[in-house]
């Protein structure tokens, strides 16, 4: 079981885009998937059409309630599964602070569950608070969606330090797999100028003993388009709502990469059976 923290603490760069429509690629690769949604504003859950009410057991009642994690899983479709976040979340960080083992509560609720997907993908929320800091201690990778600009560029340096800590102290198995850049325009001079310069910091970084030497630099680039800005109002992901897209096309060649960071083979007919029997 491969987990996945997918975090950039700026917000509007397509991490939520991103962790919804790779997971519903990565269910039509025959993978089983678990999407948990950790930013309160809920939109990870909204955008698959789930919406809690005041007796749905969601990731609130996990962390702070003690409540088991697979009580709070609720089934999508045959390979998609979802633990949905709350308002209620918006008030965790505080409440979590008196907790012991506070940093890691997530990752002891995932492990005592049994549960088993191919993949889990955590939404982080845009800061890097107690919430973003569970979702790394529980996760083995960490993604970053980041936007093809300077300023993007620059916040990553805040974001790697992050997940440096972490590694450091709670979880020394973390690693950072990749950067997948998104709203991206080929045609622009600003792109291939922020692109270079990945591609040299990612290179400096290959004999460092740092969690991010062995990243890339996701040759799948979400481009700009509109059906991946509409699809969440009908609560669908885009492989569902316009599986012809430029957007569907461009999720399911970043999962095609994701998947064959472990998997270098498709699922065959026997695995693709078991997870719909899952």
């Amino acid at each position: 079981m491969r987990t996945i923290a997918l975090m950039n603490q700026k917000g509007g760069v397509g991490k939520t885009t991103t962790t919804v429509n790779l997971g519903a690629a990565l269910a039509e690769l025959g993978f089983t998937v678990c999407l948990i949604d950790l930013d309160p504003q809920a939109h990870l859950t909204l955008n698959y059409g789930f919406e809690p009410t005041p007796d749905t057991i969601s990731l609130y009642n996990v962390l702070i309630e003690e409540r088991s994690f697979l009580e709070a899983i609720h089934r999508i479709d045959d390979r998609i599964s979802l633990v949905p976040s709350s308002i209620d979340l918006a008030g965790a960080e505080i409440e979590l602070v008196s907790l012991m083992g506070r940093e890691s509560i997530l990752k002891k609720r995932i492990e005592s569950s049994g549960c088993d997907f191919d993949f889990i993908l955590l939404d982080c929320p845009p800061s890097l608070g107690l919430l973003t800091i569970n979702a790394l201690a529980a996760a083995g990778e960490v993604i970053i969606p980041m936007l093809p600009h300077f300023l993007a560029l620059q916040g990553v340096g805040k974001l790697l330090e992050t997940v440096a800590l972490v590694c450091k102290r709670m979880n020394p198995a973390l690693k950072v797999s990749g950067i997948v850049l998104t709203m991206f325009d080929s045609q622009t001079k600003l792109s291939g100028e922020i692109m270079k310069d990945l591609q040299g910091f990612v290179l400096a970084a290959k004999d460092q003993n740092v969690p991010w030497s062995g990243a890339v630099i996701f040759k799948s680039k979400i481009r700009r388009n509109i059906k991946l800005a509409e699809s969440p109002s009908f609560g669908e992901h885009i492989i569902k709502y316009e599986p012809t897209s430029n957007g569907a096309m461009d999720y399911r060649a970043l999962a095609a990469e994701v998947a064959a960071m472990e998997f270098p083979e498709p699922p065959t007919a026997k695995n693709l059976q078991a997870g719909v029997e899952r």
